[in-house]
Formats: C-alpha cells, sequence, structure tokens
C-alpha cells in the first residue's frame, strides 16, 4: 500500500486487553491505518523508519509489577513518538517514567464521573459544559504518584490520576477505556490523539482494506486450492467473495447442512451462491451425522468443540475429493477470537469456544485462511457492500456457527430442533413485518431447558419455554437489548405460542453484554 505521508500510522502495543481491538477500530473508522502488535513481541526497530505517527499502550488484566508475566522495552518512550497509556498502559507510562502504582483503595467497573482540572489537547471538546463526564473504568490498581513533569488533566473521586500528561515528550495516560462505546465522547478523545498531538493525516478506507486483504490472501494462499466453509451469512459469504475476487479458479466452497440451520436456510444459500453468484459451491448434507453426535449432549463446550471437529473432518473429507487442497478458509471476526483466545498471544481470559476457533481440533491437515479476523461486523458488512454484495446478504442477523445447537440449553434433539426453527422463524418474520430487523443488531428465539404448565381450551399443557432476544450493538462487544414498542412482544408472544405445538410460554431476556454474552451458549 503506497501513502503519501512521512508519517502514516498508529502502532498499538497489546497487552492483552479484550478491547485492544476496539481502539485499533476507531483509528480505522478516522480512517488513519493501525496496527496491533504484542508486547511480547515489539522490538525497537520494528518502530524506528516504519512510518509511526503515534503508540497506543492497550489495557490488560496483569498488574505492572507482574515483571515475568510482560515485557515492556522502556527504549519506546524515548522515539520521540506521542505515547497514550489507557488502563494497564497509563500505569505502565507512569511507572516506567518514574511514577507509582498501587491496589486502588476503591476498585472502579463500570461508569464513572470524571471531573475536568486542566486544559489539554487530548480533551478538546470532551467535557461537557459543567467540565465532567461519563467514563466507563475496568481496574484494579491505579497511578499514585505521577511521574516528574506531567500534570493532572482529570480526577475521578476514586482515580485522581485519572488523566494526565507531560505535553513536552507528548505523554498521555487515561485510567479509563476511552475506545468503548460507554465513554461518553471517548472517540472525540482518540481522534484529538492521533490528529492534534501525533498529527497524522487521513490515509485509509474500505477500499484500501478490500485490496489490502487480497493481497494478504494472495500472498498466503500462492497457487495452492482453497476451500472455503460457506454457510450464507455475512462473514463467510464476504470470505468467499474475498476468495473469488484473489483465487476464483482455486476455490471450492463448502457448505454443510448441519441439521442446526434455520427454516429453509439450505435452500436460500444454495440459490443465491451458486446460481446468483455463480461461485463453485459443493451441497454437503450431514444433518444425521452432527444430530448423532451431539445425542445426550447438554455441555455447551462439548458441543462447540463436537460441531467443530466434525465439520472439520467433512471439509477434510471433501478436500481430498478435489485433491491438492492446503487451505480451509473461515469467516472468522475479532469478537470470536477475543471470546475465545488471544489474537497476539497476549493475557486474555477465555469466555467460550467458538466453533471456528476454539472449537477446532489441535491438529488439523488443512492451513487456515481467515482474512476477517481483525474486523467487526459492522466493518465487515462496509467490506461486503466495497466487494458489490447484495443488501439482503450483508444486513442478514449474525448468526452462530453452530447453529441451534447453542440456542438450546441442554440436550438436543429433532423434535426441540423443529420446533426452535418454527419459532425463530415467526419472530425474525414479525421484526421483517414491523419494520424492525435493520433496527437491530441481532434477534433470535431459544428453547430453555425446562418446561412449564400452561392451560388451552381448558385443558392442563405442559411445553416449553421459548425465550427470544433482540440486541443492538455496534461491533458485538457490547450490546444492550432492544427496547420493543408496546404491544410487539403480546403480539409475538400470541403468534408462536398460537402456531406452533410444543411451546405454552414466551419470555424476553433484557440483559445486556456485559454481564451476559448474546448468544445463550
Amino acid at each position: 500500500m503506497s501513502l503519501n505521508n512521512k508519517l502514516t500510522k498508529i502502532l498499538i502495543i497489546d497487552f492483552g486487553s479484550q478491547f485492544t481491538q476496539l481502539i485499533a477500530r476507531r483509528v480505522r473508522e478516522f480512517g488513519v491505518f493501525s496496527e496491533i502488535i504484542s508486547h511480547k513481541k515489539i522490538k525497537i526497530n520494528q518502530i524506528i523508519n516504519n512510518n509511526i505517527g503515534g503508540i497506543i499502550l492497550s489495557g490488560g488484566p496483569l498488574n505492572v509489577y507482574q515483571n515475568d508475566k510482560f515485557k515492556f522495552d522502556k527504549k519506546i518512550l524515548s522515539l520521540k513518538i506521542p505515547v497514550l497509556g489507557i488502563c494497564f498502559g497509563h500505569q505502565i507510562l507512569s511507572k516506567e517514567l518514574g511514577g507509582r502504582v498501587k491496589k486502588s483503595k476503591h476498585r472502579e467497573f463500570g461508569l464513572a464521573t470524571i471531573k475536568k482540572v486542566s486544559n489539554s489537547k487530548l480533551t478538546k471538546n470532551f467535557f461537557n459544559k459543567d467540565n465532567s463526564n461519563n467514563v466507563w473504568m475496568s481496574h484494579a490498581d491505579q497511578v499514585s504518584k505521577m511521574p516528574k513533569n506531567f500534570k493532572i488533566i482529570a480526577s475521578s473521586k476514586n482515580s485522581k490520576l485519572a488523566i494526565i500528561e507531560n505535553t513536552k515528550n507528548n505523554y498521555y495516560g487515561v485510567q479509563f477505556h476511552p475506545e468503548v462505546t460507554h465513554t461518553n465522547k471517548g472517540k472525540i478523545l482518540l481522534r484529538n490523539f492521533v490528529f492534534y498531538i501525533c498529527k497524522l493525516k487521513k490515509n485509509w478506507s474500505s477500499k484500501d482494506q478490500k485490496l489490502e486483504l487480497i493481497r494478504d490472501i494472495k500472498k498466503q494462499v500462492g497457487n495452492n486450492k482453497v476451500i472455503c466453509g460457506l454457510s450464507g451469512g455475512v462473514d463467510s459469504s464476504v470470505v468467499a467473495q474475498l476468495l473469488s475476487k484473489a483465487i476464483r479458479k482455486n476455490l471450492t466452497c463448502i457448505f454443510v447442512n448441519n441439521g442446526l440451520l434455520r427454516k429453509n436456510e439450505e435452500t436460500q444459500v444454495v440459490n443465491t451462491f451458486k446460481k446468483k453468484l455463480r461461485i463453485n459451491l459443493v451441497y454437503v448434507n450431514a444433518e444425521k451425522e452432527f444430530i448423532k453426535k451431539l445425542t445426550n449432549i447438554s455441555d455447551p463446550e462439548k458441543k462447540r468443540k463436537i460441531i467443530g471437529n466434525l465439520f472439520i473432518k467433512i471439509f477434510e473429507r471433501y478436500a481430498k475429493k478435489i485433491k491438492n487442497v492446503k487451505f480451509l478458509a473461515q469467516g472468522t471476526l475479532y469478537p470470536d477470537l477475543i471470546e475465545s483466545r488471544s489474537v497476539t498471544g497476549s493475557q486474555t481470559s477465555k469466555i467460550k469456544s467458538h466453533h471456528n476457533v476454539g472449537g477446532l481440533p489441535k491438529r488439523m491437515k488443512l492451513k487456515l485462511v481467515e482474512p476477517l479476523k481483525f474486523l467487526f461486523k459492522d466493518e465487515v458488512r462496509k467490506l461486503g457492500l466495497e466487494l458489490n454484495l447484495s443488501k439482503d446478504i450483508i444486513s442478514r442477523h449474525p448468526f452462530p456457527g453452530p447453529g441451534l445447537a447453542i440456542r438450546m440449553p441442554g440436550n438436543i434433539t429433532r423434535e426441540k430442533i423443529n420446533i426452535l426453527k418454527e419459532a425463530d422463524y415467526y419472530f425474525i418474520k414479525a421484526l421483517r413485518d414491523n419494520g424492525l430487523y435493520d433496527k437491530i443488531w441481532q434477534a433470535y428465539a431459544a428453547l430453555l431447558p425446562v418446561k412449564t404448565v400452561g392451560v388451552m381450551g381448558d385443558n392442563r399443557t405442559y411445553e416449553h419455554i421459548c425465550l427470544l432476544r433482540a440486541i443492538t450493538s455496534e461491533d458485538g462487544m457490547t450490546a444492550d437489548f432492544f427496547d420493543f414498542p408496546k404491544g410487539f412482544m403480546q403480539s409475538i408472544s400470541n403468534q408462536i405460542i398460537n402456531n406452533i405445538r410444543g411451546i405454552n410460554r414466551v419470555v424476553y431476556d433484557v440483559t445486556s453484554k456485559p454481564p451476559s454474552t448474546i448468544e445463550l451458549e
């Protein structure tokens, strides 16, 4: 990629925060290129003469005195490149420059109010008229003493040094997370760092991203054959189209019907990709194989691993038939990776195994191609538009790889699958009919592992509880429930109960993420 400006990008040093890619995503939103590298891998010569205009130190789960668990080369701070430390990065910056960090008397997790103490380029237009702002805190340690030549820009009740700076050397530290949507005007603070302090100019777009990803695919794959695991969702569809642009002759897409799809999904996928987009597609009906393997399995992690392993076995089986296939492409996104494992090798907490990440077998005959693994869902949608995919594909709600298996906690049965398919169908149809589908990030129906007593036509029933979930989100990392117009829930509840035998109660999930995840399992 040829960029005109000498200083062209922001380098983000990752210390294991689950929000690190959010920082990179914000920088990309500003139209500036960003690169993430683990604190374990960063070397000083990677920064010198590499067009780095600014450095951001991410948050992380450690404390700054666990020297055996993280690395940081202090020489990085002497390169005369502006540095912004976020949360753990703020503490590292302070400690390395002579300040002190200690365990907080009062931990801060969630929203906190900070108040302006001094003016700063970093906080231009960041504070409200009363010189305060609400920010998202997530820390048990805090900076207790500033390094020399620093001054306080803002304080909170429990963090006196919530924002500090040294303008002479362009060092800035914030104890909160400006990259998350919960921090009011967080984007403004990051924008100020990128443009006012680092003085970078816009140099990045969806078109640049598309071209870079196509180049990356060609470089990784070469002249080898690739199979693409196609589900028909946004992610795998974008991957298929990217691969088609990069290596069309050597691409075979495989769509596996695992028996856990939405109603009529297999027909829609085949029609779209085989007939409309003319992509080389192989349809595999493996419904019986998957259901047999999942019989009497109730543990969600086991479900995911069984499904992930079986997908790979089927892909490898068909790779043998195609011959000389060396790569498997799939639509893994960054939120999938961050919940399953660390992307950069830094310390992060595992939330759950995604079937195409933590659910994969340790030994695979095929090498992975995951061109979207550093992107978020809305970025993938923009990329899809750049690749000329239709709005019908781009606007689809996310659907998990394990499918309905993780929307029915407990044992999986054919009866429950059939009931759930119908419930999901009625729910999604009602959203479309009422003009609500595109206002919601993700919506689905689930069956809870408990039956309740009901009464229909003067007769006792003992049937399933259907849980409905609809959330709003920007990137899938955080989410809130959708507040439906009055009367909608009553209407859809009546439709589901009146049309589907096996359900006698409908409930609505009003939990945000965090503390819950978007899917039930």
